[in-house]
Protein backbone atom coordinates (compact mmCIF):
# COMPACT_ATOMS: atom_id res chain seq x y z
CA UNK A 1 0.00 0.00 0.00
CA UNK A 2 1.28 3.48 -0.85
CA UNK A 3 1.42 5.82 2.15
CA UNK A 4 -0.07 9.29 2.04
CA UNK A 5 1.67 12.11 3.85
CA UNK A 6 -0.05 15.06 5.49
CA UNK A 7 1.10 17.93 7.65
CA UNK A 8 0.73 17.23 11.35
CA UNK A 9 -2.01 19.32 12.98
CA UNK A 10 -2.65 20.27 16.59
CA UNK A 11 -5.58 17.85 16.53
CA UNK A 12 -3.11 15.00 15.82
CA UNK A 13 -0.98 15.59 18.91
CA UNK A 14 -2.76 13.20 21.28
CA UNK A 15 -2.54 10.36 18.75
CA UNK A 16 1.10 11.11 17.96
CA UNK A 17 2.09 11.43 21.63
CA UNK A 18 0.36 8.12 22.43
CA UNK A 19 2.24 6.39 19.59
CA UNK A 20 5.50 7.99 20.73
CA UNK A 21 4.99 6.57 24.24
CA UNK A 22 4.50 3.06 22.81
CA UNK A 23 7.47 3.25 20.42
CA UNK A 24 10.28 4.77 22.50
CA UNK A 25 11.91 4.16 25.85
CA UNK A 26 12.52 7.91 26.25
CA UNK A 27 9.68 9.43 24.23
CA UNK A 28 8.97 12.97 23.25
CA UNK A 29 6.05 14.46 25.15
CA UNK A 30 2.93 15.98 23.66
CA UNK A 31 4.49 19.30 24.64
CA UNK A 32 7.60 18.56 22.57
CA UNK A 33 5.45 18.01 19.49
CA UNK A 34 3.38 21.11 20.28
CA UNK A 35 6.54 23.19 20.65
CA UNK A 36 7.86 21.90 17.31
CA UNK A 37 4.65 22.90 15.55
CA UNK A 38 4.65 26.28 17.30
CA UNK A 39 8.27 26.84 16.22
CA UNK A 40 7.30 26.23 12.60
CA UNK A 41 9.18 22.96 12.17
CA UNK A 42 7.95 20.69 9.42
CA UNK A 43 5.90 17.83 10.85
CA UNK A 44 4.12 15.12 8.92
CA UNK A 45 2.03 12.03 9.40
CA UNK A 46 2.25 8.93 7.23
CA UNK A 47 -1.12 7.26 6.70
CA UNK A 48 -2.33 4.11 5.03
CA UNK A 49 -6.02 3.34 4.60
CA UNK A 50 -6.78 6.32 6.85
CA UNK A 51 -4.64 5.05 9.73
CA UNK A 52 -1.44 6.68 10.99
CA UNK A 53 1.58 4.48 10.34
CA UNK A 54 4.31 6.96 11.31
CA UNK A 55 5.35 10.57 11.70
CA UNK A 56 8.33 12.85 11.43
CA UNK A 57 9.51 16.28 12.59
CA UNK A 58 12.21 18.24 10.79
CA UNK A 59 13.74 21.64 11.49
CA UNK A 60 14.91 24.11 8.86
CA UNK A 61 18.32 25.71 9.06
CA UNK A 62 20.19 27.68 6.41
CA UNK A 63 21.03 25.17 3.66
CA UNK A 64 20.26 22.25 6.01
CA UNK A 65 17.41 20.21 7.35
CA UNK A 66 17.73 18.66 10.80
CA UNK A 67 15.67 15.50 11.28
CA UNK A 68 14.44 15.66 14.87
CA UNK A 69 12.11 12.67 15.03
CA UNK A 70 11.13 9.91 12.63
CA UNK A 71 8.98 7.06 13.86
CA UNK A 72 7.14 4.17 12.28
CA UNK A 73 4.71 2.37 14.58
CA UNK A 74 6.52 -0.59 16.13
CA UNK A 75 4.17 -3.22 14.70
CA UNK A 76 4.73 -1.84 11.16
CA UNK A 77 8.50 -1.52 11.17
CA UNK A 78 10.91 -3.39 8.87
CA UNK A 79 8.56 -3.28 5.88
CA UNK A 80 9.95 -0.30 3.98
CA UNK A 81 7.83 2.39 5.59
CA UNK A 82 10.81 4.09 7.25
CA UNK A 83 12.61 4.30 3.90
CA UNK A 84 9.50 5.68 2.21
CA UNK A 85 9.05 8.34 4.88
CA UNK A 86 12.74 9.23 4.74
CA UNK A 87 12.53 9.72 0.95
CA UNK A 88 9.51 11.97 1.46
CA UNK A 89 11.55 14.00 3.96
CA UNK A 90 14.45 14.27 1.49
CA UNK A 91 12.03 15.80 -1.02
CA UNK A 92 10.63 18.21 1.59
CA UNK A 93 14.13 19.28 2.63
CA UNK A 94 15.15 19.89 -0.99
CA UNK A 95 12.00 21.97 -1.48
CA UNK A 96 13.17 24.11 1.45
CA UNK A 97 16.50 24.62 -0.32
CA UNK A 98 18.48 22.30 1.95
CA UNK A 99 21.61 20.71 0.54
CA UNK A 100 22.25 18.47 3.55
CA UNK A 101 20.26 16.60 6.18
CA UNK A 102 21.52 16.08 9.74
CA UNK A 103 20.27 13.87 12.55
CA UNK A 104 21.28 12.36 15.86
CA UNK A 105 20.78 8.71 16.71
CA UNK A 106 21.50 6.59 19.76
CA UNK A 107 24.41 4.16 19.33
CA UNK A 108 22.11 1.42 20.63
CA UNK A 109 19.47 2.06 17.96
CA UNK A 110 20.67 -0.63 15.57
CA UNK A 111 17.64 -0.48 13.29
CA UNK A 112 17.87 3.32 13.03
CA UNK A 113 21.58 3.20 12.30
CA UNK A 114 21.01 0.56 9.61
CA UNK A 115 18.26 2.65 8.01
CA UNK A 116 20.38 5.79 7.94
CA UNK A 117 23.47 4.01 6.63
CA UNK A 118 21.37 2.36 3.93
CA UNK A 119 20.36 5.87 2.84
CA UNK A 120 23.93 7.21 2.67
CA UNK A 121 24.12 8.98 6.02
CA UNK A 122 27.65 9.12 7.42
CA UNK A 123 28.82 9.71 10.97
CA UNK A 124 30.27 13.21 11.32
CA UNK A 125 30.60 13.42 15.10
CA UNK A 126 29.30 12.56 18.54
CA UNK A 127 27.44 14.50 21.19
CA UNK A 128 28.53 13.27 24.60
CA UNK A 129 25.78 12.44 27.09
CA UNK A 130 23.11 13.75 24.71
CA UNK A 131 20.27 11.34 25.47
CA UNK A 132 18.78 10.21 28.77
CA UNK A 133 19.36 6.49 29.28
CA UNK A 134 18.72 3.84 31.89
CA UNK A 135 21.27 4.51 34.59
CA UNK A 136 22.59 7.78 33.17
CA UNK A 137 23.17 9.36 29.78
CA UNK A 138 23.95 8.08 26.27
CA UNK A 139 25.95 9.69 23.49
CA UNK A 140 24.40 10.65 20.18
CA UNK A 141 25.92 9.79 16.84
CA UNK A 142 25.61 12.82 14.58
CA UNK A 143 25.03 11.82 10.97
CA UNK A 144 24.72 13.78 7.74
CA UNK A 145 23.74 13.13 4.15
CA UNK A 146 24.04 15.31 1.09
CA UNK A 147 20.77 16.06 -0.63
Amino acid sequence: MIPLYAEMQLTDLDTVADAEQRCHGFPWTRGNFYDSLAAGHGAWLAREAGHMTGYAVMMRAPDEAHLLNITILAELQRRGRGSALLHYLFDQARAWGATRMLLEVRPGNASGLALYRCHDFSEIGRRRDYYPARGGREDAIVMARAL
